[in-house]
């Protein structure tokens, strides 16, 4: 056993997220998490919503509440939806906790001891109309690298590169169109320059990554530049340090106060758990934690601040980057294992837009489809390794071709057929097993080592389609054996053999599918006749602030229960009772309605 860390993105608590947020942070990140612990690692997978930065200060006041006040209400919906979505958390948590603030400003603190943040004078952006800081994210133009006209102020999106707001070519602000003003203002800068040997180390002894994830993070090591971690801004965490932290008008940077989430919800998770030091097992680089691997997942347009800042900032808070230091109160902290970056999701043709109406949000489309039917898209066809588009007519195929007319076929004609006929599963014929029995009882276990692996890899759109290709062999052995022509009373010893062999399948491929199908996988085993959870699912719970602030609503759960990573043999003479389906058989109309929709 081995501690494995699932470190998913952070939402951003500006609104409710789409499904195409969901295809790049949320579904792989549990698929994974729930594999490793079915195949007996310590997992601990954290994440929550990112509150701070000037788009909810801008919302908040355009909606004319606070930011807190907004943040608190897509806290709650984003939670709900995750949850709806199965999503297994330890602990999904929020960055306007009081623990949360002191872990950012302790890293802020070390360093800065260490000299790996450095004030530095620059040019802001004022806006002229308001005289209010215009956030980086807030600035569009041309991008002076490649020429792509719909650069933001910290970053193109079409050459990767970190930008700076005054060096974009005929800037305009987002909010009002204004050109806007740049005044000297003074902030706190990561030194990212003195960081970069050990990035390129580091990076240089990644094995196993998505190509493209490697190759885009390598190449950003190639003009490193001191990158600003404060802003001018009143939403956020405060400055840690003397003449700073009393000041109204500088806050950390969102970006910087987000990555350490990932730390600050492992401290909280062990806060709660009971032993406040727990935490350690997945970061630290000595003792327990020392042979931990940390996975993170996220959408391709935050790889840099994965692959490059985070892993940046931990290595200046362990002293380890050219200006050495020493580590500071939470010690040497372990540096990503692998940075998982999904490709974007796009929908009917067109990238995702509230504003445009191209959109289905989570919320939306669970009131109308099962989750697990969601969870199934973007594992077979979501974008692992390419943009992928989002189709009604695509999503209705998936779900009526392979998962009621494949899987859910499966499940029901060999259940029916035993509970019909025997009332039970069937014992095995004392005369044995035939080699076409044999050939489908290995094909489901091999698929465990293979399936397994695949998902270890984050090969997963290999690894569903390696356990529907046992779900495949399930249905042709059944077509080809043919129970239901075995009518005399001599031949039922042989269709029981059939049928447990096939009932047999359905439990093994149940627990392949379960990190991809939970919902279902536990549906499955109570039709098989188990009790108890098969598939745990997290929970919503209301908690208090450890350190005297609000309460808050957040997702936790009980993974220790639950299906092991391996074959189990059924139980012969199990009462079973008719199955009712496990799938939803989809309408085709529902693909005129949902274009209507689109289109309204």
């Amino acid at each position: 056993m081995s501690h494995v860390l699932a470190a998913v993105a952070w939402p951003y608590a500006n609104g409710p997220r789409h499904i195409g947020h969901v295809s790049g942070f949320g579904v792989p990140s549990d698929v994974f998490a729930r594999y490793m612990r079915m195949a007996g690692h310590d997992v601990l997978m954290v994440s929550g919503t990112d509150e701070h930065g000037t788009p909810i200060q801008v919302q908040a006041d355009a909606e004319g509440v606070s930011p807190r006040e907004l943040a608190d209400r897509y806290n709650r919906v984003i939670v709900e939806d995750l949850h709806g979505l199965g999503l297994s958390y330890d602990l999904f948590t929020r960055t306007t906790t009081g623990n949360h603030y002191a872990v950012v400003q302790e890293l802020f603190e070390g360093m800065y001891r260490n000299g790996y943040i450095v004030p530095k004078t620059t040019m802001g952006a004022i806006s002229p109309s308001t005289g209010r800081t215009l956030p980086d994210r807030y600035i569009e133009g041309t991008c002076p690298i490649c020429g792509y006209d719909s650069a933001r102020g910290d970053q193109c999106d079409n050459c990767g590169n970190q930008l700076d707001p005054v060096d974009l070519i005929n800037p305009k602000s987002k909010i009002n169109g204004e050109t806007p003003k740049f005044v000297e203002t003074e902030h706190f800068f990561l030194d990212l320059p003195a960081l970069a040997d050990v990035l390129r180390r580091w990076l240089d002894g990644r094995e196993g990554w998505r190509p493209n994830v490697l190759r885009f993070s390598r190449n950003l090591l190639d003009d490193l530049q001191p990158r600003a971690i404060t802003r001018d801004l009143e939403w956020g965490v405060p400055i840690p340090l003397d003449g700073w932290r009393e000041r109204g008008d500088k806050r950390i940077y969102v970006w910087f106060d987000a990555v350490i989430g990932y730390l600050s919800a492992s401290v909280e998770w062990a806060r709660r758990s009971g032993d406040p030091e727990a935490w350690r097992k997945w970061w630290s680089t000595d003792g327990e934690g020392k042979d931990s691997r940390a996975y993170y997942f996220m959408g391709k347009d935050n790889i840099v601040f994965h692959s490059v800042i985070w892993p940046a900032l931990l290595a200046g808070y362990s002293g380890e980057g050219a200006k050495d230091g020493e580590p500071g109160r939470l010690g040497r902290l372990n540096l990503p294992t692998e940075v998982v970056s999904s490709e974007f999701l796009t929908m009917e043709g067109r990238k995702f837009s509230s504003s445009r109406r191209v959109v289905i949000y989570v919320r939306d489309f669970l009131e109308r489809y099962d989750a697990d039917a969601l969870r199934y898209f973007i594992a077979v066809a979501g974008p692992e390794n390419n943009d992928t588009d989002f189709t009604w007519a695509e999503f209705l195929r998936r779900n009526n071709d392979e998962l009621v007319a494949g899987w859910g076929n499966l499940v029901n004609r060999s259940i029916s057929m035993a509970a019909k006929n025997f009332g039970a599963i069937p014992e095995i014929d004392p005369a044995g097993l035939t080699e076409a029995d044999e050939a489908l009882l290995a094909v489901a276990r091999a698929g465990f080592a293979t399936v397994g692996d695949l998902i270890a890899r984050h090969r997963q759109k290999q690894a569903i389609g390696e356990a529907m290709k046992v779900v495949a062999e399930a249905n042709r052995y059944l077509s080809e054996q043919a129970p239901w022509k075995l009518k005399d009373e001599a031949d039922k010893p042989r269709m029981g053999t059939i049928l447990h062999v096939a009932l047999q399948v359905v439990s093994d491929a149940n627990t392949l599918l379960t990190p991809f199908l939970p919902h279902s996988a536990q549906k499955v085993h109570e039709l098989l006749g188990g009790t108890g959870v098969h598939a745990p699912m997290p929970q919503i719970q209301q908690v208090d602030d450890l350190d005297g602030g609000p309460a808050y609503p957040v997702l936790t759960g009980d993974y220790t229960v639950g299906a092991r990573w391996e074959s189990v043999p059924v139980e012969a003479g199990r009462p079973l009772a008719a199955p009712k389906p496990v799938f939803r058989k989809l309408d085709p109309s529902i693909v005129d309605e949902e274009l209507a929709r689109l289109t309204g």
